[in-house]
């Protein structure tokens, strides 16, 4: 069972390669992975940060269960781990600290660095939670194929995503990433959204929630067709959700607003 991934950093503000695929690392618990400047060239380590401040062997992370834990290599620094979801929600790691739990979902590891901070972000998709009452003895629970947070920042934009059909399934439109950019924009959580950060939500369902086989699907559209194709077919999204969208009509955006 895959615990974690590690969206590595890249030529990109949001981690993505030329192709426009982030670079992933999949870990199953049990699994380790080091991080830091590594020796020249990066080896060393699975997670390469170039910052000349960054030690060679900075830290690892690793997989256990449904959480992550980190260890801190430094003997002077701490590190902090973002919860990217939270409403600034952070935790502190502090230096030679080994195994700290970090419970958060979507998570931003942040190191301090000669250019201000080097960073990677930690995706944790297998989080289990609780469906039926299990008896006692049951056995193990059963941990549901595609966990999604409904209270999440990415649930909203799969829900804008998939609005017009649960309206109506005969509309085979989608939004656009600015659409739903307009779409979610009046909601207080949402007021800073933007399109990259719209483009980011839908890769991380795609690779990290939805595990899309996406190979020969390199289209923004088709990758977002098939997010709501999937969703709507196994009743991911439904139509009581759409209660979590603003009303339609509230505060509409300029087309410079919807395309910052």
């Amino acid at each position: 069972m895959e615990t974690i991934i590690v969206q590595l950093p890249g030529p990109t503000p949001w981690g993505t390669d030329e192709t426009g695929r982030p670079d992933l690392i999949h870990l199953g618990p049990g699994d380790i992975a080091d991080f830091g400047r590594g020796t020249p060239g990066g080896a060393g380590v699975r997670i390469v940060l170039t910052d000349p401040g960054i030690s060679r062997r900075a830290g690892q992370l690793e997989a256990a269960g449904d959480y992550w834990r980190l260890s801190n290599f430094s003997r002077s620094v701490s590190y902090v781990v973002e919860n990217l979801e939270g409403a600034g929600e952070y935790l502190t790691v502090a230096p030679g600290r080994l195994g700290a739990p970090v419970p958060f979902e979507f998570s931003r590891v942040v190191l301090p660095a000669l250019s201000g901070t080097a960073t990677f972000k930690v995706f944790a998709p297998q989080h289990a939670y609780l469906g039926e009452q299990s008896a006692p003895g049951g056995g193990e629970q059963t941990v549901h194929p595609f966990a999604l947070d409904p209270t999440s920042k990415y649930f909203l934009v799969l829900v804008a995503l998939c609005e017009p059909r649960l309206r109506d399934p005969s509309d085979t439109g989608l939004p656009g990433v600015g659409q739903i950019v307009e779409r979610l924009r009046p909601l207080e959580s949402c007021r800073d959204l933007t399109r990259s950060a719209v483009n980011y939500h839908i890769d991380y369902l795609a690779f990290a929630k939805l595990r899309l086989d996406l190979r020969e699907e390199t289209a923004t559209g088709a990758k977002r067709s098939r997010l709501a194709s999937v969703a709507l077919r196994f009743g991911l999204v439904r139509e009581e959700h759409l209660g979590l969208l603003p009303s339609r009509g509230a505060g509409r955006l300029t087309p410079q607003e919807a395309g910052a």
